[in-house]
C-alpha cells in the first residue's frame, strides 16, 4: 500500500500513481529485471504508533516524520494510509544478514523517534483492540483518491504487514517463478501469522489481516502466467481502460515488480521478532533461488490451480502453524500439517541458503516452528489474564527488544 516502497530501491527507477491516472512508463513491458545482481533484498515492515500508556494506536506520523527529517534513515521512514501507521524500508542487501543489519538500526531507529514525540511502536499484523474508525487518513493524494474509490473498504483498512522483494534476472524466469511460489503461501503465512485479535476480541484466526484485506479488488492470490507477455497484456488491459493507474494497485499475496525487477512477497503479516523476520527472509530468498535454478536448468516448475492455493492459504490463516493443509506436491489423500512442509522446504533449500551466506539465519524457522508464531505468542499473554491491553505492550517491548540488543551487538563487533 505505501507509496514509498519503492525506496527499497534507487528511487529513480520507479513512481507511483494515484487511482485513475495513467503511469508515466511507457508499458508495463518495460522492466528492470536484470539490471542488477540476482537475489539481492529488500524488506518493507508497516508498524503501529503507540500511546506509551492506553497502549492504543496515536496519529503521530507526521510529528514523527518531522523529527526523522536530516536524519541518515530519513529516506527509509514513511507514512502509511492512516496517521497511526509508520512504513520503513530498508537499502538493498546481499544476505539475511544485511537485512538483519539493517533492520535493527531502523527499528532502533524508530523506537528513539517515537519515544522522543511521546509514543512507541510495535510489529504484528493487527492492533488487537484499536477501531479503524477512529483513525485519520493521511494528507496525500495517493491516499485520498485510494479512499474516494475505494470506501468502507480502504476505511477499514488498519492492518500492518511485511512485503519483501529478491531480485530475479529475467522477466520469463520471474513468472515461471511466481507460478512456482504460490505453493508456499501458506507456509509464509503461517510463519509470520500475528494477528488473532480485530477491534478487542479474539477471531479464532491466526491471522485476520488476511480477512480484513480479502476486501480489497485484485487482492489474494494471483492466477498463473503462461509467460511475461501474458501477465503484461492483462495488467495492460487493466492500464488501458483506466482501472489502474499501473500494476502497483494489484495488490495480490505475491506479484512481479517490473521496475524494481524483482518477485515481491506480499502475504505475510508484519511480524513482531526481528530474528523472525530475518528467518522468513531467509527462507524466500532461497526458495527464489531454487526456483530460478530449476528454471535455468530447463526443468519444469510445479504448480497448481488457484482454487486450490487460495483454500491452503485460507486454512494457514485459520489455524496458522497447526493448519492442516492439502500436500499438492505429493497429492496425498490426507491433509498435513503446515508445519511438516515448511520442514520439507527447509531440507530442500538449504544447500541455496549456504550458497547465499544464509544458512544460519534460515535455521530461525525451526525455532519459530518450534516456539510458535506471533499469534501463538498474543494468545498465550491473553490467556493468562484475559488483559487485552497487555497483549498490545509485550508485542511493543518485544519488538523493541530486538532491535536494541542486535544493534547494540552490531556497535560492539
Amino acid at each position: 500500500m505505501s507509496e514509498q516502497s519503492s525506496q527499497i530501491f534507487p528511487p529513480s527507477i520507479t513512481g507511483k500513481g494515484a487511482p485513475g491516472v495513467r503511469a508515466d512508463h511507457a508499458s508495463v513491458l518495460d522492466h528492470r529485471f536484470g539490471r542488477g545482481d540476482p537475489y539481492t533484498l529488500g524488506v518493507e515492515e508497516e508498524y503501529m504508533l503507540l500511546d506509551p500508556v492506553t497502549w492504543d494506536l496515536v496519529q503521530h506520523i507526521d510529528s514523527v516524520l518531522a523529527a526523522a527529517q536530516d536524519s541518515e534513515h530519513q529516506n527509509r521512514i514513511h507514512a502509511e494510509l492512516m496517521q497511526s501507521v509508520l512504513e520503513v524500508t530498508t537499502p538493498v542487501c546481499r544476505t539475511a544478514g544485511d537485512v538483519m543489519g539493517s533492520l535493527a538500526q531502523l527499528r532502533a531507529y524508530v523506537a528513539e523517534l517515537a519515544r522522543g514525540e511521546g509514543c512507541r511502536f510495535g510489529a504484528a499484523g493487527t492492533h488487537p483492540f484499536s477501531l479503524f474508525e477512529r483513525q485519520r487518513i493521511t494528507a496525500r493524494d495517493r491516499y485520498r483518491n485510494l479512499v474516494d474509490q475505494l470506501q468502507y473498504v480502504a476505511r477499514r483498512e488498519l492492518i500492518f504487514g511485511m512485503h519483501m522483494h529478491v531480485a530475479v534476472d529475467d522477466p520469463e524466469k520471474a513468472i515461471q517463478v511466481m507460478n512456482g511460489l504460490l505453493v508456499h503461501l501458506p507456509q509464509m503465512l503461517a510463519l509470520s501469522a500475528s494477528s488473532p485479535f480485530w477491534r478487542g476480541e479474539p477471531t479464532g484466526l491466526s491471522s485476520s489481516r488476511q480477512m480484513v484485506f480479502a476486501a480489497f479488488p485484485r487482492s489474494g492470490p494471483p492466477p498463473r502466467f503462461r509467460d511475461y507477455e501474458d501477465y503484461a497484456e492483462v495488467v495492460g488491459q487493466l492500464e488501458r481502460t483506466g482501472c489502474i493507474a499501473d500494476y502497483t494497485h494489484i495488490w495480490w499475496d505475491i506479484r512481479p515488480h517490473p521496475r524494481l525487477g524483482t518477485i515481491e512477497m506480499r502475504v505475510c503479516d508484519a511480524v513482531t521478532r526481528l530474528e523472525d523476520v530475518v528467518a522468513i527472509t531467509a527462507l524466500f530468498q532461497a526458495i527464489v533461488k531454487m526456483y530460478c535454478e530449476l528454471y535455468e536448468a530447463g526443468k519444469e516448475i510445479p504448480s497448481w490451480h488457484r482454487l486450490l492455493t487460495t483454500e491452503n492459504k485460507w486454512l494457514a490463516a485459520r489455524y496458522g502453524l497447526e493448519a492442516p493443509i492439502m500436500d499438492l506436491a505429493t497429492g496425498r489423500r490426507n491433509r498435513v500439517p503446515v508445519a511438516q512442509l515448511v520442514r520439507r522446504t527447509l531440507r530442500d533449500v538449504e544447500p541455496h541458503a549456504r550458497e547465499l551466506g544464509s544458512e544460519r539465519e534460515l535455521e530461525g524457522v525451526r525455532e519459530i516452528l518450534s516456539r510458535g508464531n506471533g499469534a501463538d505468542r498474543q494468545l498465550r499473554v491473553w490467556n493468562a489474564n484475559r488483559d487485552i491491553v497487555e497483549v498490545v505492550r509485550e508485542v511493543s517491548v518485544a519488538t523493541e527488544e530486538g532491535a536494541l540488543s542486535a544493534s547494540g551487538a552490531a556497535q560492539d563487533g
